[in-house]
């Protein structure tokens, strides 16, 4: 069994939806898994911002609107009079359900309730058009078994034992259908593995039923070496493992969740990236595998935050980190880079959510400095072999660029460093030119 996942630009229209039915049905047992089409998830979050906002009418305007979208779609879905039947009664009922919400208070429950319609729609609409092309399947709802426990963590227990019934009950059937993204909590309460998380539904299921393959389908030929939005001429990796793939895709590789990896990994199930728009081409192969040496991509992520602190109390001090970080685990606030000296430290985030509590508490231990709109640019590879020079090809190509910090040594596959966003295509360019 396969898991394929599709995302929303892969569903996002009636050609799209028939093209990917095309790519299931292929005498393989399936496992499907569907984000919302495409733009709904950010049109569901915008309702939910006028209801929380207590602008009903707002609201009500924009449920109207998508719902007269999904309508356009269902006409050009299906031939048959049943099927249009049949899925302009879906729309009606997930959108009358919506609009429930425009008529009493309005809490986070359900607004997670609200966001979760758009996988509800997509995998509906789905399975309707396999049925309509006599195409064998069943829809599984993910409600029946995808969790998360009290630390937000997928309950893989749960998931396995559950899913595992799931299958049980729909015997010799080739192509599964279940929602990405959404899922329950530990109080039964609908939830969600938050934004992208639908690869990673995608993994999480691949771990629980030991699948073969997860593939990952989106509109993008594999994991380039470069952002192709800021680089010209990237070219696509043809294999990654799957430390090297975690890396890429924590520090900006949009293709894929970083989370997704971790589930893979663990069960050693290979993850490949598939382009919908052009199916025959090879994408990428994540595995456990580490094929070659020196550097293959670099990543950028943004919106980044440094905060430094310097203190002559961290001099030949003991337990001083031990207490900085403690107040980082106390807001649950992760740090991407770290950099020290005898006399201060440096550290990077990308959550500011807690941002004043933690300088708050920071200027007890020495002098604090914060600085934003910042970049990490990551440099991604296999440095087992230290003597190829690629520290000196990196740093060389930056030498008209004001860099912040730098990190190295955490990890064989990654170094990092930190610069102003306002310098990071001209960074991304340089570096790219050097080393590929």
């Amino acid at each position: 069994m396969k898991v394929l996942k599709f995302g929303g630009t892969s569903v996002g229209s009636s050609s799209s939806i028939k093209e990917v039915a095309k790519l299931v049905n292929n005498n393989e047992v399936n496992f499907v898994v569907l984000s919302a089409m495409t733009g709904t998830t950010n049109e569901l979050v915008s309702i939910s911002d006028c209801l929380n906002n207590k602008d009903q009418q707002a609201a009500n305007a924009k449920i109207e609107k998508l719902e007269c979208n999904y309508y356009d779609v269902v006409n050009a879905l299906y031939s048959t009079n049943a099927f249009l039947e049949k899925g302009r009664e879906l729309i009606a009922c997930h959108f009358d359900y919506i609009k429930s919400f425009t008529q009493d208070m309005f809490t986070l429950y359900e607004e997670k309730a609200i966001l979760a319609q758009g996988e509800l729609i997509s995998t509906a609409l789905f399975h309707f058009f396999l049925q309509e092309q006599n195409i064998p399947s069943v829809l599984v709802s993910a409600l029946n078994f995808m969790r998360i426990d009290k630390q937000n963590e997928p309950d893989t227990f749960y998931i396995r034992e559950n899913l595992n019934r799931e299958m049980k009950a729909n015997p010799g059937v080739k192509i599964y259908i279940t929602q990405g993204f959404i899922c329950r909590n530990a109080f039964g309460e609908i939830d969600n593995l938050k934004r992208g998380g639908s690869d990673y539904s995608a993994s999480i299921i691949g771990q629980a039923l030991n699948a073969e393959e997860i593939q990952i389908w989106t509109d993008i030929d594999g994991m380039h070496n470069n952002d192709p939005r800021m680089v010209e001429n990237t070219k696509p990796l043809a294999q990654l493992s799957f430390d090297e793939a975690a890396e890429l895709a924590y520090f900006g590789a949009k293709i894929l969740h970083p989370s997704s990896i971790l589930p893979a990994k663990i069960a050693n199930i290979p993850v490949r990236l598939k382009n919908t728009m052009a199916p025959s081409a090879e994408g990428t192969l994540i595995s456990s595998e580490v094929v070659g040496e020196g550097i293959k991509a670099i990543a950028a992520k943004d919106e980044i935050t440094a905060i430094k602190i310097k203190s002559d109390r961290m001099l030949l001090a003991h337990g001083f980190l031990r207490k900085v970080f403690e107040i980082f685990e106390t807001y649950k606030t992760s740090i991407d880079m770290i950099t020290t000296s005898e006399v201060a430290v440096s550290v990077t985030i990308d959550d500011i959510r807690h941002l004043p509590q933690i300088v708050d508490e920071l200027k007890h231990y020495g002098m604090v400095e914060v600085d934003t709109e910042l970049s990490i640019i990551s440099i991604v590879g296999n440095f087992l072999n230290e003597s190829k020079g690629f520290a000196f090809q990196i740093f060389d190509s930056l030498q008209n660029i004001p860099v912040r910090m730098i990190s190295y040594g955490g990890s064989h596959h990654n170094v990092s460093v930190l610069v102003n966003t306002s310098d990071k295509k001209e960074a991304l360019n340089a570096i790219h030119n050097k080393v590929f």
